[in-house]
């Protein structure tokens, strides 16, 4: 079979000067676009590590907030302090941490950078800005388990629909993040919708600290 199929191109081939040029690879050929430029950062915590990629070029305004918040070591003694997950199912829901309303900590507010922006979204592992209204994020963040896309930017929504900033993903610790979620509540902590969602005892952030990429 292999002989014919080869006599049966010889026979049939066009002259060597008839061939078709080999085209070139189309400009911009999204198989040969570089990813998004991140930063890795490592929160070391007193239940574990957990390094994250800031998207400092998909979220520029947040993903630098971050690293002020990192290179001025201001998240160093702070805590992860809130835990929630859906009833019956503890691989899906956020951990909360950060400066908490300590003054001496905060830096000024930020500018919001939705998702419909970004185009980054509430998956397993994104980090992501806590906030008021839109515009008052500042030095308090979560980790989302699972995915939660009720928490992305919906400009067809009415209201406030600006949703939270996703500003980067965890890549290493996960089964820290997972850890700090199952740990013990106080059902008496917290006012409104985070009422019970108050960890008995916060995870201290012991540091946060750029790291070098593994090469």
């Amino acid at each position: 079979m292999l002989t014919r199929f080869i006599l049966a191109a010889i026979l049939f081939a066009a002259p060597a000067t008839a061939q078709p040029p080999v085209p070139a690879p189309p400009v911009g050929d999204p198989a040969t676009k570089p990813a998004p430029k991140t930063v890795p950062v490592t929160i070391t915590t007193s239940a574990g590590a957990i390094t994250v990629a800031l998207e400092v070029e998909r979220a520029p305004i947040t993903a630098a907030n971050f690293l002020r918040y990192v290179d001025q070591k201001r998240f160093d003694g702070t805590s992860f302090y809130r835990a929630f997950t859906y009833p019956g199912d503890p691989n899906n829901g956020l951990i909360q941490a950060g400066t908490r309303n300590e003054p001496k900590r905060i830096l000024k507010p930020i500018a919001h950078e939705p998702t419909s922006q970004t185009g980054l979204t509430h998956d397993d592992g994104a980090l992501s800005m806590a906030r008021a209204a839109p515009g008052s994020a500042d030095g308090d963040f979560f980790i989302i388990l699972g995915k939660m896309p009720c928490l992305d930017a919906n400009p067809a929504a009415t209201g406030d629909n600006q949703g939270f900033a996703v500003f980067g993903h965890v890549v290493e610790g996960m089964d820290v993040v997972r850890a700090i979620a199952s740990a013990a509540r106080d059902p008496n902590k917290g006012v409104g919708v985070m009422k019970g969602q108050m960890l008995a005892a916060p995870i201290r952030i012991v540091s946060a600290r750029r790291t070098t990429p593994a090469k």
